[in-house]
């Protein structure tokens, strides 16, 4: 896990796979999937720490070689 991501990315890929964003509180977007009733908190960070991106990906459901190919 060398490649660091910010915010803006993780917010694109989880509105690629289906989440929409529901609204922002100061420099958090909250997402939120309505087919697999999850929500999303991503910080717009410039750099997400590593366990921000590894809660985020866990949450959606998703892998960080998955992460990688949609980025």
């Amino acid at each position: 896990m060398s490649k660091t991501y910010s915010g803006k990315e993780i917010v694109k890929v989880l509105r690629r796979i289906g989440f929409i964003v529901d609204h922002q509180r100061g420099s958090h977007i909250f997402l939120y999937n309505l087919e697999r009733n999850i929500s999303v908190v991503v910080p717009l960070h410039k750099e997400l720490k590593k366990g921000t991106l590894n809660n985020i990906l866990k949450k959606a459901d998703l892998t960080f070689d998955e992460l990688k190919e949609l980025v």
